[in-house]
Protein backbone atom coordinates (compact mmCIF):
# COMPACT_ATOMS: atom_id res chain seq x y z
CA UNK A 1 0.00 0.00 0.00
CA UNK A 2 1.28 3.40 -1.10
CA UNK A 3 1.77 6.44 1.63
CA UNK A 4 0.11 9.42 0.77
CA UNK A 5 -0.29 12.30 3.06
CA UNK A 6 0.60 15.61 1.30
CA UNK A 7 1.82 18.11 3.56
CA UNK A 8 3.80 21.41 3.26
CA UNK A 9 5.58 21.97 6.21
CA UNK A 10 8.92 22.00 8.14
CA UNK A 11 10.59 19.57 10.72
CA UNK A 12 10.33 20.83 14.04
CA UNK A 13 6.46 20.69 14.36
CA UNK A 14 4.10 21.54 17.60
CA UNK A 15 3.74 17.97 19.30
CA UNK A 16 -0.37 18.04 17.98
CA UNK A 17 0.76 18.58 14.67
CA UNK A 18 2.91 15.56 15.07
CA UNK A 19 0.70 13.46 16.58
CA UNK A 20 -1.74 14.41 13.59
CA UNK A 21 0.38 13.30 10.68
CA UNK A 22 1.57 10.37 12.20
CA UNK A 23 -2.24 9.25 12.82
CA UNK A 24 -2.84 10.29 8.63
CA UNK A 25 0.29 8.04 8.05
CA UNK A 26 -1.16 5.53 10.17
CA UNK A 27 -4.39 5.69 8.19
CA UNK A 28 -3.07 5.71 4.68
CA UNK A 29 -0.69 2.43 5.60
CA UNK A 30 -3.59 0.72 7.19
CA UNK A 31 -2.13 -0.10 10.47
CA UNK A 32 -4.67 -0.05 12.96
CA UNK A 33 -2.55 -1.17 15.50
CA UNK A 34 0.09 1.93 14.98
CA UNK A 35 -2.89 4.14 15.14
CA UNK A 36 -4.43 3.26 18.07
CA UNK A 37 -1.43 3.63 20.25
CA UNK A 38 -1.48 7.48 19.14
CA UNK A 39 -4.24 7.91 21.40
CA UNK A 40 -4.58 7.75 24.99
CA UNK A 41 -6.58 5.01 26.62
CA UNK A 42 -9.43 7.79 27.59
CA UNK A 43 -9.17 9.19 24.56
CA UNK A 44 -12.47 10.51 22.39
CA UNK A 45 -12.82 10.54 18.78
CA UNK A 46 -15.73 12.73 17.27
CA UNK A 47 -15.53 11.99 13.40
CA UNK A 48 -17.52 13.72 12.55
CA UNK A 49 -18.66 16.06 15.26
CA UNK A 50 -22.40 15.56 15.87
CA UNK A 51 -24.52 12.14 14.41
CA UNK A 52 -23.17 10.55 12.14
CA UNK A 53 -23.47 7.17 10.06
CA UNK A 54 -20.59 6.06 12.58
CA UNK A 55 -21.63 7.46 15.61
CA UNK A 56 -25.69 7.69 15.69
CA UNK A 57 -26.09 9.53 19.27
CA UNK A 58 -23.25 12.12 18.45
CA UNK A 59 -21.12 11.48 21.23
CA UNK A 60 -18.02 10.19 20.06
CA UNK A 61 -16.12 7.25 20.14
CA UNK A 62 -14.70 6.94 23.27
CA UNK A 63 -11.40 4.81 24.88
CA UNK A 64 -9.15 2.68 22.79
CA UNK A 65 -12.22 0.08 22.45
CA UNK A 66 -14.50 2.89 20.97
CA UNK A 67 -11.90 3.65 18.98
CA UNK A 68 -10.84 0.66 17.81
CA UNK A 69 -14.46 -0.17 16.86
CA UNK A 70 -14.86 3.24 14.76
CA UNK A 71 -11.62 2.17 12.58
CA UNK A 72 -14.05 -1.03 11.80
CA UNK A 73 -16.69 1.16 11.51
CA UNK A 74 -15.37 3.84 9.32
CA UNK A 75 -11.79 2.95 8.46
CA UNK A 76 -11.18 -0.78 7.72
CA UNK A 77 -13.90 -0.55 4.67
CA UNK A 78 -11.90 1.73 2.76
CA UNK A 79 -9.25 0.09 0.06
CA UNK A 80 -7.48 3.80 0.11
CA UNK A 81 -6.64 6.85 1.97
CA UNK A 82 -5.01 10.00 0.65
CA UNK A 83 -4.67 12.83 2.72
CA UNK A 84 -4.52 16.39 0.95
CA UNK A 85 -3.61 19.44 4.28
CA UNK A 86 -4.21 22.80 3.20
CA UNK A 87 -3.18 24.85 5.80
CA UNK A 88 -2.65 24.17 9.70
CA UNK A 89 -3.22 25.84 13.06
CA UNK A 90 -1.15 24.86 15.64
CA UNK A 91 -1.64 26.76 19.19
CA UNK A 92 -1.46 25.30 23.38
CA UNK A 93 -1.68 21.11 22.64
CA UNK A 94 -4.02 21.47 19.99
CA UNK A 95 -3.53 21.30 16.08
CA UNK A 96 -6.18 22.40 13.74
CA UNK A 97 -5.75 21.04 9.87
CA UNK A 98 -7.83 22.57 7.16
CA UNK A 99 -7.72 19.91 4.51
CA UNK A 100 -9.16 16.58 2.19
CA UNK A 101 -9.35 13.34 2.77
CA UNK A 102 -9.77 11.23 -0.31
CA UNK A 103 -11.33 7.66 0.40
CA UNK A 104 -11.57 4.74 -2.21
CA UNK A 105 -14.07 2.60 -1.77
CA UNK A 106 -14.32 -0.82 -2.78
CA UNK A 107 -15.98 -0.71 -6.43
CA UNK A 108 -13.88 2.16 -8.12
CA UNK A 109 -15.62 4.99 -6.33
CA UNK A 110 -13.74 7.89 -4.58
CA UNK A 111 -15.09 10.11 -1.88
CA UNK A 112 -13.79 13.71 -0.92
CA UNK A 113 -14.19 15.00 2.56
CA UNK A 114 -13.46 18.74 2.54
CA UNK A 115 -13.01 19.38 6.50
CA UNK A 116 -11.40 20.72 9.26
CA UNK A 117 -9.57 18.07 11.89
CA UNK A 118 -8.55 19.30 14.99
CA UNK A 119 -6.06 17.26 17.57
CA UNK A 120 -5.43 17.94 21.33
CA UNK A 121 -2.65 15.63 22.31
CA UNK A 122 -1.34 15.48 26.28
CA UNK A 123 2.04 16.06 27.54
CA UNK A 124 2.99 13.10 26.37
CA UNK A 125 2.30 13.55 22.95
CA UNK A 126 -0.63 10.99 23.02
CA UNK A 127 -3.98 11.99 21.39
CA UNK A 128 -6.42 13.15 23.69
CA UNK A 129 -8.54 14.26 21.65
CA UNK A 130 -9.94 14.36 17.23
CA UNK A 131 -12.51 16.05 16.30
CA UNK A 132 -13.45 16.27 12.39
CA UNK A 133 -16.17 18.95 11.16
CA UNK A 134 -17.35 17.73 8.23
CA UNK A 135 -20.60 17.45 6.32
CA UNK A 136 -21.65 13.96 5.17
CA UNK A 137 -24.35 15.00 2.68
CA UNK A 138 -21.46 17.64 0.85
CA UNK A 139 -18.54 14.83 1.02
CA UNK A 140 -21.53 12.37 -0.13
CA UNK A 141 -22.42 14.71 -3.88
CA UNK A 142 -18.30 14.25 -4.12
CA UNK A 143 -18.98 10.26 -4.61
CA UNK A 144 -17.50 9.12 -8.14
CA UNK A 145 -16.97 5.90 -10.02
CA UNK A 146 -13.53 6.27 -11.11
CA UNK A 147 -11.14 3.91 -13.10
CA UNK A 148 -9.22 1.38 -10.88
Amino acid sequence: MSVTVCWDTETGQPPARVAAWKSMTAVVAGDKQRWLALFDPAAVVEDPVGPSLFDEEGKGHRGRDGISAFWDKAIAGVERFEFVIRDSHAAGDEVANVGTITSFLPGGYRVDTDGVFVYRVGEDGLILSMRAFWETERAFATTRKVST
